[in-house]
């Protein structure tokens, strides 16, 4: 490893974690860039890029916060050939792999190639006349006062099924566990090549999600009896759509890589941070 990239949480007090990177990089001579008008605010000695040389010049990319950090790195290394590594500031995330005590050693890791990787699936369309990516979803949300998102679902450039919901979500698998499983979409493993579309409160006649194939492209077209809808991309508003507007959106495999040193499985992590219990009816170990 040459370099590494520093991507910063914009509140959360990361000093700890930067000051363990420059001192695990200090002993081996390797590079540390960071964003130069967020580590300014720690007076960091890393060398100040910007966003779109951050991704270009670094051999890893080290997110410093929580899951919404990391889908930020995940952006900045879009296309580039550095993975991204999670380090948890905060509570516990699905994307963040090491702890600040455990910095240290799994850079040391990641220098001496003991990881893996897994490949992160983004979701693209086109907005306005610009290209937004998500890594988590893309959903068209209604709008208050603006009536319900009234969306019909073409798959393939045919019509599938039509919704009347406050949100129509087009999740990825590394998002199933965001919006879209609050919605009651599946959760599903980010090993899966897959887009899930989950409508959100739906009072129409049919109100299950779908899983549709990664190959497959997807519209949503705002119908008629649809209000204005906001656009949101990884829970940020990018724009809004109106009646007879069209949204095409594609996936895109292995958009972005993130590290992985065999801590814990995608089960371990979504059983934790979901909280997800078994069924009252099956005993525990030790009842009898």
């Amino acid at each position: 490893m040459h370099s590494a990239g520093l991507v910063l949480h914009p509140r959360r007090d990361s000093a700890a974690a930067v000051e363990a990177v420059l001192g695990w990089a200090g002993n081996r001579g390797i590079e540390i860039l960071g964003i130069a008008d967020e580590i300014v605010r720690l007076n960091c000695a890393a060398i100040g890029v910007t966003s779109e040389e951050l991704g270009r010049r670094s051999d890893l990319l080290v997110s410093l916060g929580g899951d919404g950090t990391m889908l930020r790195a995940m952006r900045l290394a879009d296309g580039q050939r550095a993975p991204v590594l999670g380090v948890n500031l905060g509570k516990l995330g699905f994307l963040a792999e090491v702890d600040v005590p455990d910095l240290p050693g799994a850079l040391s890791a990641i220098d001496g190639q003991e990881f893996t990787v897994e490949p992160r699936l983004a979701v693209d369309a086109v907005l306005d006349g610009k290209r937004i990516t998500a890594f988590n979803d893309i959903a068209v949300v209604r709008v208050p006062g603006d009536g319900s998102a009234v969306v019909a679902v073409r798959v393939g450039g045919q019509p599938f099924v039509s919704y009347s919901a406050d949100a129509v979500i087009v999740a990825t698998p590394t998002g199933s566990t965001a919006y879209s499983f609050s919605a009651g979409g599946p959760i599903t493993s980010p090993s899966v090549e897959a887009l899930l579309v989950t409508p959100a409160a739906p009072h129409s006649a049919y109100s299950r999600g779908v899983v549709l194939s990664v190959h497959d492209t997807v519209a949503l077209e705002v119908l008629p009896t649809s209000g204005r809808l906001a656009v949101e991309v990884d829970g940020q508003v990018a724009g809004y759509v109106s009646p007879g507007d069209r949204l095409d959106l594609r996936g895109r495999p292995s958009a972005a890589r993130v590290v992985r040193l065999g801590m814990t499985t995608f089960y371990q992590r979504a059983r934790r941070k979901l909280r997800l219990t078994d069924s009252a009816e099956i005993p525990q170990d030790g009842d009898h």
